[in-house]
């Protein structure tokens, strides 16, 4: 089985994060941010764009404040460009192709993961979807990951997991799961995701087939 993280790594979800960063961004009198300063931090949540735009940390008084606004913002643009990076939605067609199972793992609450994957008609597909809340702890802790196994039926060690971010590595390998970096992901320059411990490295999706012995689709 083959496990996804969500944002960053199977879907592009950058412009709408960003969008509501920079709506909530005009609301308080700053100006907008350029979408190549944000998407590094797509992956990184409300906490990582509140602190890339607004300067502030998740301890900071009026924080929460903050994070409230931008998830009513983000709900009102989250379903506005979604889309699958270049070639993920072949890859997925040749897993299916090959009877191999794949399921996706976010810390995105499902209050957005689940309508995303609906408006993108992934909710017939996949084996699991599991999300930031459906766990007493997120990613970088394997509670979410275990569970995906745990609703697929199957064991971690037969499970590759692909992931952008450092936490994404962290949660798989405490899993025991084979792991894999998306370096087409949102990786900020000041990251070093070659020192994460994974297993893998793919600079495209299409790059994932040969790690799971499939066939280029030409053969």
């Amino acid at each position: 089985m083959i496990l996804f993280d969500l944002d960053g790594t199977l879907l592009d979800t950058a412009p709408d994060l960003g969008l509501a960063l920079n709506i909530q961004l005009a609301r308080h009198g700053f100006s907008e941010l350029a979408p190549d300063v944000i998407r590094p931090y797509a992956s990184h949540g409300s906490k990582g764009l509140l602190k890339l735009g607004f300067g502030i940390e998740s301890e900071d008084p009026g924080f929460d404040a903050l994070r409230l606004e931008y998830l009513d913002i983000y709900n009102e643009v989250f379903k506005k460009s979604p889309k699958f990076f270049e070639g993920m939605d072949e890859v997925l067609d040749r897993i299916e192709e090959n009877k191999i199972s794949w399921g996706i793992v976010t810390n995105k609450p499902r209050r957005f993961s689940q309508p995303l994957v609906e408006a993108l008609n992934l909710n017939t597909r996949f084996a699991c979807l599991v999300c930031g809340d459906d766990a007493q702890r997120p990613k970088p802790f394997p509670d979410t990951l275990l569970l995906a196994c745990q609703n697929a039926s199957v064991n971690p060690s037969e499970c590759y997991y692909v992931g952008d971010a450092e936490r994404d590595i962290l949660a798989g390998v405490s899993a025991g799961m084979e792991t894999i970096v998306a370096l087409y992901g949102y990786i900020s320059k000041d990251e070093s995701p070659l020192n994460w411990g994974a297993s893998y490295f793919i600079n495209s999706p299409n790059e994932i087939l040969s790690i799971l012995g499939i066939n280029d689709s030409n053969n």
